[in-house]
């Protein structure tokens, strides 16, 4: 068995907390959130048709993505899981380390063509796949076993400042972490913003995310807690107060929505310069003209061997000699929008854009609003309140 690169990584970084290694994962999960929607955009797709990739296509782009190996993680669904790493063995001689994720709790429920209502309600804790199905594709594992199939998941919680709905979403997590530690499984944390806190929505949501997340490890000792986090970027401030709060955290980021190729690069880029060090990309990887090419530019981002607006030029460049045709124009593709930086309030985003004006990006305002992670829902209607529930899954789920 190859020695995989996020071992490697994570010891290093580990190590040495100035370590410049960086974690670059593909979410390739969304089969397990939205339904026939998961594998993106056909490219036989025409305006106002509805046509997606099968999922056999979509499955293929993550044997080809493997075989290029400039990811260090594959995260899949349990299914796609037993047929890529157990049965046909995609991983054993690559240094791609394959994932699943290890739970779907109700907030990521997003099938029904935008019309489920489970997204709008406060999450609840749920997994569809156990610990046995991730390792070995059947309900008990032997010893032997255990090593066929995927050794690490991703489990996301969520806090919406509800006493009884956090207690049910702890308890799950301290039940998983205690099968884990069992069953020899490691995994990492993704801990989503509120999703439906109603009249409870807190006033600083970064510091809310960052406060559970550190009190929630504080009793976790270390044969339990995560290898990483996964958060969303809330920019600058609130991702150095976590970084420096403890040590033992490897901090990654979710990419979110699609967005431009430069919101891409930028977050990747400017989340690295505040600490940390994983970056999982689903929607930002899926939606991309060619993935592999993205995922090759993104890379060379993540090893400071290029400056985003650089790559962004680059890939364009490079899309230009495959005879593909991008979805914008490369003044449109150098964009920072603000609803792809949101996640960091409007006065981190205003701080965001001026530094990327100052790097000769242009940035466009046309599409601003209140930043959607801090809306005050005492205003909201509930239809207001569904499509802000809509909008921000668009943009969180990979």
């Amino acid at each position: 068995m190859v020695r995989k690169s996020l071992d490697e990584k994570l010891a290093r970084i580990h190590a040495d907390r100035s370590c410049r290694d960086f974690i670059l994962a593909d979410a390739k999960d969304a089969d397990m959130a939205f339904g026939l929607a998961a594998p993106g955009r056909s490219p036989e797709h025409h305006a106002a048709e509805a046509k997606f990739r099968t999922l056999d296509e979509y499955r293929q782009i993550i044997r080809e993505i493997v075989a290029q190996g400039l990811v260090d993680i594959m995260l899949m669904s349990a299914s796609t899981n037993e047929l890529l790493t157990i049965r046909e063995r995609i991983f054993d001689q690559s240094h791609v380390t394959p994932a699943v994720r290890a739970n779907d709790a109700t907030d990521i429920w997003l099938a029904g063509g935008g019309l489920g209502v489970y997204d709008r309600q406060p999450s609840r804790p749920f997994r569809t796949t156990t610990i046995d199905h991730m390792m070995c594709g059947k309900y008990e594992c032997s010893p032997e076993e255990r090593r066929l199939g995927a050794d690490l998941g991703l489990y996301s919680v969520t806090f919406n400042n509800d006493v009884e709905l956090d207690l049910r979403t702890l308890e799950a997590y301290k039940e998983f972490r205690i099968e884990a530690e069992k069953k020899g499984f490691r995994h990492f944390l993704e801990v989503f913003s509120p999703n439906a806190p109603g009249e409870n929505a807190p006033q600083d949501i970064p510091r809310f995310v960052n406060d559970h997340i550190v009190r929630t490890l504080a009793g976790v000792t270390t044969a339990g807690r995560p290898l990483f986090l996964k958060i969303p970027y809330y920019g600058p401030e609130a991702m150095e107060a976590l970084v420096r709060y403890d040590s033992s955290l490897v901090v990654g980021i979710l990419g979110g929505s699609a967005g431009t190729t430069y919101d891409a690069f930028y977050m990747l880029w400017e989340a690295k310069k505040y600490g940390a060090r994983v970056a999982l990309y689903g929607r930002k990887i899926n939606n991309a003209e060619d993935q592999l090419t993205f995922i090759k530019y993104l890379r060379l981002v993540a090893d400071d061997e290029i400056e985003p607006a650089e790559a962004v030029r680059a890939y364009h460049s490079d899309l230009k000699k495959l005879g593909i045709k991008p979805y914008r124009s490369l003044e449109e593709d150098l964009t920072l929008t603000p609803t792809a930086s949101s996640y960091s309030g409007q006065s981190q985003t205003v701080g965001r854009q001026a530094a990327a004006v100052e790097r000769g990006v242009r940035v466009t305002m046309s599409t601003w609003r209140q930043p959607e992670d801090d809306p005050d829902f005492s205003r909201m209607s509930p239809k207001e309140k569904a499509l802000y529930n809509i909008e921000r899954w668009k943009r969180i789920l990979g």
